[in-house]
């Protein structure tokens, strides 16, 4: 629809001109011009044609007659060809938009699509720079280049087909010039591409730095870091600002360059025009002269926007890199084309010799072997950095191992579905993650079409229906960005009802009360506990008191497994699990 209104645009923008001629040199004649060729053709023949349809309307009506009717058609054609202008501005809206809309849809889906490795080394300020205004600089420079697609070829052709055809060797003279623009023009165009890249890194700065700062305001206030953070945001500001600055003035080249040699080629035409005239040397008629150089003006809004869609186009392509080098990406884990599916937990997890390691870091775990029977509870305890939650990574496939293999009851996980593999699990970490949506939102994530009853249900079970109750709007009280008006034990607590709601056979809680309060870590532990009654369970706690009761405690140090058994068991190995629980035990007597 909208290529449709622009060829209308093109075709009415030409007819503005036709009307032009016959009405400079048939007004003021007093015979009517003879068509010597009765057939048409030729673009000429056609010219001649009009020429005297109208010098017999001055023959058969009043010439002010035939001055209003043709004042009263060019109005007309004019009116029209910018109804259909704005007619065809209105439906590429609509494709703009759709456009848009879907770029930036296949852009997050990239997102969910990555695995963890990369958010660990991309900057979420950067990530959320190129889904926004890196896609709206594409945006601004497809829409230049279809827009100028579809009309400015169209009429560009047409005009320069009239040009030749009223004068070729005038033409073509004017046409010499052509080269000349589109080199400098070319010159520019790279140069801005360069700047556009760097203000695209800048803006993605920026970004960063108002995510942490923001993410981390209290952080902030607690250190008296404000006039910090103000310096560090005018830094990259003022970087930003200088980028900015450079790349306006030369987005700002392109349309004076193109104008510029336009007017240049208006003065050719005129003098030549003008020399012949004056010296008698051409057959031109003032109303063909007029509509020639009513052409060419015609062209000039379209010579003009070359420019700024050339320029247009560097800058996008600057974007475009970004955005697409994104979308290229392969995630490193993706689903088998004959993976299986997944639809239950019957016996064991397992780790073969498993060696890991993360991009550019030494290996975190090596030769890992552990069997973890279903329905048992496994603790994982060891010093800080030994590898215990990257080992509890491993499991829901957030990483795949560089060597070895893990199997779910016999079956390797990267040969099944890893979504199947995660809908099997529940996972309670340290840092509690929560949206800012409302209570009931937030416990029920995943899960849709699901009663309000359960969902009460899920929070008595993990001790949070008495602290939500006591809300003014209870269930439905938004917690603002990532729970920040909840305690850290409400939020821990929320986070055990939305795994108790999910209901799965396999629990990971990493680390899930090493951060809370006595009073709150009792409330969470009582909800643990109701968590993995029935259910395979792997636990990584700091407090070893919390897991004196697991079927296996599994002990890593630098990412390997050196003692494996119960607690009474390890204590009696006097190894590392027995260090480290008399460090524990003398410091609780110290608090005491």
């Amino acid at each position: 629809m909208a290529n449709l209104f622009m060829l209308l645009v093109v075709l009415f923008s030409l007819l503005s001109l036709l009307a032009i001629f016959p009405f400079v040199d048939l007004l003021f004649k007093e015979k009517p011009t003879e068509i010597v060729n009765q057939n048409i053709t030729s673009f000429g023949d056609i010219k001649d044609r009009i020429i005297y349809e109208f010098s017999i309307l001055l023959t058969k009506y009043d010439k002010l007659d035939v001055l209003l009717f043709l004042c009263i058609a060019i109005v007309l054609t004019f009116v029209l060809k910018n109804v259909f202008s704005f007619m065809q501005t209105y439906y590429m809206t609509i494709v703009e938009q759709g456009v848009l809309k879907d770029l930036r849809s296949d852009l997050y889906s990239q997102y969910l699509r990555l695995p963890l490795s990369f958010f660990t080394e991309e900057r979420k300020g950067n990530l959320i720079s190129r889904i926004i205004n890196d896609v709206q600089i594409m945006r601004d420079s497809s829409i230049a280049v279809i827009n100028s697609m579809f009309r400015d070829p169209p009429m560009l052709i047409l005009y320069t087909v009239i040009l030749f055809v009223i004068n070729w060797k005038l033409t073509l003279i004017v046409f010499l010039l052509a080269p000349v623009t589109a080199l400098i023009l070319s010159k520019v165009g790279d140069s801005l591409k360069r700047s556009s890249q760097r203000s695209q890194e800048k803006i993605s700065n920026i970004t960063s730095i108002l995510d942490e700062s923001i993410g981390a305001i209290r952080i902030v206030k607690a250190f008296n870091m404000e006039k910090y953070e103000q310096q560090r945001f005018d830094y990259e500001n003022n970087r930003y600002q200088y980028d900015m600055t450079r790349l306006e003035r030369k987005k700002a080249l392109g349309s004076p360059i193109s104008e510029s040699i336009g007017v240049i080629t208006i003065a050719i035409i005129l003098y030549i025009v003008g020399y012949q005239i004056l010296t008698k040397t051409s057959n031109m008629t003032v109303g063909t002269f007029i509509v020639y150089l009513g052409t060419f003006l015609q062209m000039m809004p379209s010579l003009k926007l070359i420019g700024q869609v050339t320029n247009s186009i560097k800058e996008g392509s600057a974007a475009s890199e970004r955005v697409f080098g994104l979308i290229d990406i392969k995630p490193d884990i993706m689903d088998l084309p004959d993976a299986k599916p997944l639809t239950e937990f019957k016996e064991t997890i397992e780790f073969k010799n498993v060696n890991f390691k993360y991009e550019k870091s030494e290996e975190i775990l090596g030769n890992v072997n552990l069997k973890i029977n279903k329905g048992e509870i496994v603790a994982l305890v060891g010093p800080s950095g030994a590898g215990k939650s990257t080992l509890v990574d491993l499991i829901p496939r957030f990483y795949d191992v560089q060597s070895g293999e893990i199997s779910i009851d016999g079956t390797n996980i990267k040969n099944v579905k890893a979504g199947d593999l995660r809908k099997l699990m529940g996972i309670v970490t340290q840092e509690t993650l929560l949206f800012n949506d409302t209570i009931r939102n937030n416990i029920a994530y995943g899960e849709s079409e699901i009663s309000l009853e359960k969902i009460i249900d899920a929070a008595k079970a993990a001790n949070a229906h008495n602290f939500i109750s006591k809300l003014d709007t209870g269930y439905d009280t938004v917690i603002g960005d990532r729970g920040v008006k909840l305690s850290g034990g409400e939020r821990q607590r929320l986070s055990i009802a939305r795994a108790l709601l999910k209901n799965p056979p396999i629990l990971i809680l990493d680390e899930a009360t090493s951060s809370l309060d006595t009073e709150s870590e009792i409330l969470v532990q009582q909800a643990i506990e109701r968590l993995m009654e029935g259910r395979t369970s792997v636990v990584i706690a700091h407090r070893l008191s919390t897991i004196k009761n697991a079927d296996k405690i599994v002990v890593i140090a630098k990412g390997e497994i050196v003692e494996v058994g119960k607690h009474s068991e390890l204590l009696e190995k006097n190894g590392i699990y027995n260090k480290l629980h008399n460090i524990q035990f003398r410091y609780q007597e110290f608090k005491g």
